[in-house]
């Protein structure tokens, strides 16, 4: 797995290159702790759980249905967030649904149960580039470590952060040429 700080880059990138005004922060937050939710199935081996059970690390709670159930969850919620239901529901599911698809490009570990409950088959991506990183978080301050946040920013943080500059640019470019009108009419001349 990617650590999981590294898997709140997805949402972050969508929050802050949408803007405020179609992601407001309350739904940030809860897009990023989606995220990030997925693993909370580790808690599974200290319950006893075998890695090799669909209850456990990278089964039930990495599939899309898992990630579609908090989303219809946080659609029916959505009058706390003040947002509108479907944009609650599709950020929510693009934030956790994005976990194990990171999660399918790590080099260690067993395959995502991305399409439970119709299988139990664990997959990883053809390509998998991105570091998987260790459970232990001593073994964070090592080479295997740095390997590790190499591998996450230049294969989730400098690509999340390059379509959040993609997803921004429209908006600011709008917002410039707003400035440059209220600027024009404080002077008494013909916006362009």
């Amino acid at each position: 797995m990617p650590t999981i700080i590294t898997h709140a880059a997805v949402p972050l990138a969508l929050g802050v290159g949408l803007g405020h005004s179609r992601i407001p922060g309350r739904l940030l937050v809860v897009g990023v702790i989606a995220s990030m939710l997925p693993d909370l199935d580790v808690l599974g081996f200290r319950l006893g759980i075998s890695y090799d059970s669909i209850l456990s690390h990278r089964g039930v709670t990495h599939s899309l249905f898992f990630a579609a159930m908090a989303a219809v969850y946080v659609a029916y919620s959505s009058r706390l967030l003040k947002v509108n239901a479907w944009v609650a529901g599709f950020f929510v599911f693009v934030c956790m649904a994005s976990h194990p698809l990171l999660d399918m490009l790590t080099t260690g570990g067993q395959g995502i149960a991305l399409l439970w409950p119709w299988s139990d088959e664990r997959m990883f991506f053809p390509y998998r580039v991105i570091r998987v990183s260790p459970f232990n978080p001593a073994a964070f301050f090592s080479q295997r470590g740095l390997d590790v946040i190499v591998s996450e920013l230049a294969w989730v943080w400098f690509p999340c952060l390059v379509a959040m500059m993609a997803l921004a640019l429209p908006r600011l470019r709008e917002r410039k040429r707003q400035l440059e009108r209220i600027h024009a009419a404080q002077r008494g001349q013909k916006p362009e």
